[in-house]
């Protein structure tokens, strides 16, 4: 069993007036190189949490932290504009609470953190270096 100490929390980068199953996750994370979509849950918008890669498997959702990371994808993340915002409807919250404290009892040492805040954007100018 692998040490996790860092559940990251992601969104999809998709619009919230469009829908993004989790083929469509796959289907994008091949296209950029991967053998498979890089977390370990995705949370539609309905609330669904769908389990994508089992907890013992590395990610591939933050390079530098995926082995000792679990990551979790919630489907939005952009407005009708496709401008960066909160678009979690009710249930995903409520689902994203349920999930994130059941793997804290499963992994009390975790730390919750956002994918941003593992950005290498040390001088917070708001750029994130490649």
């Amino acid at each position: 069993m692998r040490k996790i100490d860092l559940i990251i929390i992601h969104c999809s980068a998709t619009r919230a007036d469009s829908d993004f199953s989790a083929q469509d996750v796959d289907t994008a994370h091949r296209y950029r190189g991967f053998s498979s979509w890089g977390y370990h849950y995705y949370i539609r918008k309905s609330g669904q949490v769908e389990l994508m890669r089992s907890e013992d498997v590395p990610g591939a959702h933050a390079r530098g932290y995926n082995a000792n990371s679990l990551g979790v994808c919630y489907e939005g993340g952009l407005d009708v504009n496709g401008r960066p915002a909160d678009t979690r409807t009710l249930r995903q919250k409520e689902a994203m609470h349920r999930l994130i404290a059941n793997l804290l009892q499963s992994y009390p040492e975790a730390r919750v953190v956002g994918h941003r805040d593992l950005s290498p954007d040390k001088n917070y100018n708001g750029i994130v270096d490649p």
